[in-house]
Parts: C-alpha cells; structure tokens; sequence
C-alpha cells in the first residue's frame, strides 16, 4: 500500500500542469493534499471524479484559500472532517479516511507568519496543532493512524537549509519545534527522518525565486507522522523532489 502527501498550492493550477498523470503514475493508493484553494464546484469533472478514484474535499469557507482532499482506490469506511472547535473548522484544514481500522489525515497546518508576517497567528497555528494531535491520538487508539500534510514546521536545523538565519522566522520558531517535538514525545513517528536519521539536504518547499530549487535552498515542512502500529507497517519513506506543479513536492510511505 502506498500513501502520498501534496501541497499543491491550489490545484487547478497543479491540474494544468499534470496532476492528473501524476496521479496514475504515483502508484499510490491513497493521495492526500493540502491547499486546494478551490470549491468542489469550481473543479472540472476529471479532477473532482477521475475514473478508479473515490475522493473527499472539505474547502475553506473563503474561496481560493487552503483547503484539503483526500484520492483514494478503496471507498473509505468513514470520512471525518471536524475539530471541536470552530475557528480550526473556517479554512477547511482537516479531513481523515478511515479504512477499517487504519485512519489517514491529510491536515494544511497554518502558518504562523500572518498577513503581515508579524508571527501573529503563532497562538492560532500552536491551538490547532494541538487540537489536531488529541483528535488523532483518539483515532490511533482503534487502529494505524497517520498524519499526512503541510506542518509548516522545519523540525530541526538538518530539515532547513539555512537555519542560523531562521530563527526568528515562523516555521523554525522554538515554540513551533517544541510543539512538534512534543508531538514525538507522545510516541508518533516522524517516519522519514527514522529512515534517514541524520541526512541533510532533504527538503519539501522551495521559493519558487532567487534558484532556490535549483540550489535545493529549502524546508522539510511536508511530513508523515505515524502512530506506533503505523509505523511498524512502513518499509519505506520517501520525497519525491522531481515532481512538478506546486512549490512543494510530494512525500510518502510505502507500507507492508
């Protein structure tokens, strides 16, 4: 079984630039991704509905603005889309596919930066971490859980190119890295960096100026996180740096 995460930093955008082929190709099972930045309504049949795929959206409530959706080849048994509190609900940021017992979520964490990067949605972005990681500590309880999606969080200085300079930058903030420290702490997996335990130069964001891609100028914010029994099941992490159409590139895991 194979699942893939994408920001794809709005979708119609991605679609003209081949994420439909990317879809067939990725030999995935299921397919997460964030910052849709469309309304169901807004998207043509063969991306709302392509042939061999089952697929849920939960949209901002403004339009053209975050938003995620899951593709999978299985009907999920159940589909949830809902924290317990309203203002994480607004920007469409959260659904998870159950399968059985096994539950996938792909979650658009916000950043902390602001309109006026200003840091000033930090609170917003740390209450919504933490609501996240109490509703999906629920879910593991009943079967594998992963957490698939933007973090908007380099964990540590290895998951940034340029660190020293980042410090007071949200994405590296230390109360952003203690939080997904604690998230470590209580006992998920960051599945990639297990594999790789101390590789630099493994990034999911680039700016899209200045040759940052090509001089691989970028953040590991674009993670799997795996609950216990989740992780026993990976037999491989991966990044897929190559593909084409957003601005991060895909990440997932390949399971037993």
């Amino acid at each position: 079984m194979r699942i893939v995460s994408w920001n794809v930093n709005g979708l119609r955008a991605c679609v003209k630039k081949g994420f439909l082929d990317f879809l067939e190709s990725s030999q995935a099972d299921v397919v997460c991704l964030q910052e849709v930045r469309a309304l169901p309504e807004q998207l043509d049949e063969s991306t709302l509905n392509p042939r061999g795929w089952h697929t849920h959206f939960y949209p901002a409530e403004r339009k053209g603005y975050s938003g995620v959706a899951i593709y999978s080849r299985q009907k999920p048994t159940k589909i949830l889309m809902q924290l317990p509190e309203r203002e994480y609900n607004i920007e469409g940021r959260f659904i998870v596919a159950k399968f059985g017992r096994m539950s996938i979520a792909s979650v658009y964490f916000p950043k902390g930066s602001g309109r006026e990067r200003d840091n000033s949605r930090v609170d917003y972005k740390l209450g919504f971490y933490r609501s996240v990681e109490r509703e999906m500590s629920k879910l593991r309880k009943s079967g594998p859980t992963f957490v698939t999606g933007d973090f908007n969080t380099a964990h540590t200085e290895i998951d940034l190119a340029r660190p020293k300079t980042n410090h007071k930058t949200s994405g590296f903030l230390p109360e952003e890295r203690d939080e997904f420290t604690r998230w470590l702490d209580n006992e998920w997996v960051d599945v990639f960096r297990k594999q790789h335990p101390s590789e630099p130069g493994h990034y999911t964001w680039w700016r899209q100026w200045g040759g940052a891609k090509e001089n691989n100028v970028g953040w590991r914010i674009d993670y799997v996180l795996a609950s216990k029994s989740a992780a026993r099941l990976v037999v491989d992490a991966f990044i897929w740096p190559d593909a084409i159409g957003s601005d991060h590139c895909p990440v997932g895991v390949d399971l037993k």
